[in-house]
């Protein structure tokens, strides 16, 4: 049977040998080093065939290759194919490649061009829909690819520089939009559960990270909501570890010790670090893991709504193992908890968390369905003041007097803490302190601290180690583990007082502070919920909120006297806000 030729054969010879046009390939490549393949002088095929390659190089990326004119015509895509309309993405221009490559997989050396490993993604055939010099319209037909994509030149004649967009419907119909950030879900502390229905981790001492991965990019978010992939450079390698896969992780970051132990304080300095080459150094000399214990989203769906045991099946599935990450080990009912914690208890661990296996994950939310068993007891606390050193420690901080939120938001004071303090650390709390001076004691609840200590605003947090509490609830045996500004810091409610009876005070978060009124009025009539329970809710879903806040235009509508009464929208920002309120130009509609 006669061949049907292709409509876009290429010239050949005299002799009827394709010119493949295949020197600018030839040229960077010495064939006696690499493994890629020589092209053949052949004829003219006239098949369409087309392969997605995945190319772990200096960056990892993805090349698209059409079989057009005896050769492959070859785009690098940093970000992989898009599986939405509408969303184009760089595609460079690269040298053709031979028909040989359709099936090339392997490791280029060291030293070659493209040194790297290089595996089949996908491959099948495709349909040409357009083929100019600048744009290139085809429909793929793969196992894993398949719908019509476009190409088109963005740069001058001749450039490299083009992009890859998706025609028509998405590649995943019912895939859901990635999200930006997933709040944590957090644990109830308790005593060990029983029963089969349970699996148990080790409880990691260290940062709580979100990771959010998509190919080519990879950010982290601590529990604060504020973005730290800048202090963690050794775990960017885990986008290129993801391949394809867009992901959004849940797991701790830590910093191990010679016996494989995390040391919260050997990462301490890493929370607050920003200079980027004191971080380079740093990650060099004292490197973070981070130990990944659940996956909450995957290639367009959510999972939080998947079984804890569903969830840790499709994480297995990703086989994340690496130099700086690692999947937590997760240990069933079957092996007896008390042995584990026993373990815990010798390897000088923090503790364990025992897990649901039917619970779902419920971001931002402390669920019953994680137990948190400690073994060695933290406290995040509010620093409030400090006492003068004595000895070799004459003149500086000897010991920071510590306490943490009571009943109405008052500051609890717990005791003091200046066991396990550096010298290093001692002059940077001076440092930050000196800042936070004040007459009188921020503590308005609990014994009475030291009368002769330094004052200071609560505005600092700090980890905590101690063996127990005091019938009053001061810290027995504490030990410093180092500051936190991964947690958000809690609310305090200080200086309230009684204004006309009504009752009155200032809000303290972190380095922000607010004078609030009517803290008793009752702002839900059904529930007796008051104006003091409101800010008090705010405040706690706040790692959860302000991320899906952040970069928004923001109206609110306002019930002055609760949510029965009238109300009314305010849609500016009022002139009496406080400085720190930042604001920005908003056009709307009616200009």
């Amino acid at each position: 049977m006669a061949r049907v030729p292709d409509p876009i054969a290429m010239e050949s010879g005299g002799d009827g040998v394709v010119n493949d046009g295949l020197d600018d390939y030839r040229a960077k490549r010495d064939f006696a080093a690499t493994p890629e393949p020589a092209p053949a002088r052949r004829r003219a095929p006239a098949g369409r065939r087309f392969v997605v390659q995945e190319h772990s190089a200096t960056r990892l990326h993805w090349d698209l290759r059409l079989e057009h004119e005896g050769a492959l015509a070859s785009w690098a895509l940093p970000r992989f194919v898009p599986g939405e309309s509408g969303d184009n993405r760089i595609a460079v221009r690269t040298e053709d490649h031979p028909l040989e490559y359709l099936e090339f997989r392997g490791e280029i050396p060291k030293g070659s061009y493209g040194a790297g490993t290089m595996t089949i993604y996908d491959s099948g055939t495709y349909e040409l829909l357009k083929w100019e010099p600048r744009k290139v319209e085809v429909e793929l037909h793969g196992e894993r690819l398949s719908g019509r994509w476009a190409l088109f030149a963005t740069g001058d004649e001749g450039s490299d520089e083009w992009m890859i967009h998706r025609m028509g419907a998405p590649l995943d119909p019912d895939a859901e939009p990635m999200p930006q950030v997933i709040a944590p879900m957090l644990a109830t502390p308790g005593k060990l559960p029983a029963g089969e229905g349970w699996a148990f981790e080790v409880k990691w001492d260290g940062v709580r990270a979100i990771c959010r991965s998509e190919p080519g990019r990879l950010t982290l978010w601590a529990r604060s909501g504020t973005e730290v992939t800048a202090r963690y450079p050794e775990l960017a390698a885990l986008n290129r570890a993801l391949g394809a896969h867009a992901a959004v992780l849940d797991g701790e970051i830590v910093v191990l010790d010679e016996r494989g132990r995390p040391s919260f304080q050997a990462l301490q300095p890493r929370i607050h670090l920003e200079d980027g080459k004191r971080v380079a150094r740093m990650a060099k000399d004292t490197p973070a893991t981070y130990v990944i214990f659940d996956l909450l989203w995957l290639d367009g769906h959510s999972v939080v709504d998947q079984p804890y045991v569903r969830r840790r099946e499709l994480l297995a599935e990703l086989g994340l193992t690496g130099t700086a990450w690692r999947t937590a080990e997760t240990f069933p009912a079957g092996i007896a908890p008390e042995r584990m914690l026993a373990a815990v208890r010798e390897l000088e661990l923090e503790g364990i968390v025992a897990k649901r296996l039917d619970g779902v994950y419920a971001p931002g939310r402390r669920s019953h369905d994680w137990v948190k068993v400690r073994d060695r007891r933290t406290a995040d606390l509010v620093i409030g003041g400090w006492l003068p050193g004595k000895g070799g420690r004459a003149g500086r901080i000897g010991a920071l007097l510590v306490g943490e939120p009571g009943e109405g938001g008052a500051l609890r004071y717990v005791g003091r803490v200046g066991s396990g303090l550096t010298e290093s650390q001692i002059a940077d709390l001076g440092t930050r302190l000196s800042g936070l001076v004040r007459e009188d004691s921020p503590f308005a609840a609990g014994p009475a601290p030291p009368g002769d200590a330094r004052w200071v605003e609560p505005r600092l947090l700090a980890q905590v180690g101690f063996t127990e509490r005091s019938r009053q609830g001061i810290l027995r045996h504490p030990v410093w583990l180092g500051l936190r500004d991964d947690v958000g810091a809690p609310l305090v409610l200080e200086d309230e007082r009684s204004v006309r009876g009504r009752r009155e005070a200032t809000a303290i978060v972190g380095q922000r502070e607010l004078r609030v009124t009517n803290l008793d009025k009752v702002l839900f009539p059904a529930t007796g919920t008051t104006k003091r329970e409101l800010i008090e809710y705010y405040a706690a879903i706040a790692p959860v909120l302000v991320p899906h806040l952040r970069g928004r235009p923001l109206t609110l509508k306002r019930y002055p006297d609760g949510v029965d009464g009238e109300a009314f929208y305010e849609k500016r920002a009022p002139s009496h806000r406080p400085d720190w309120v930042s604001t920005a130009e908003v056009t709307g509609k009616d200009g």
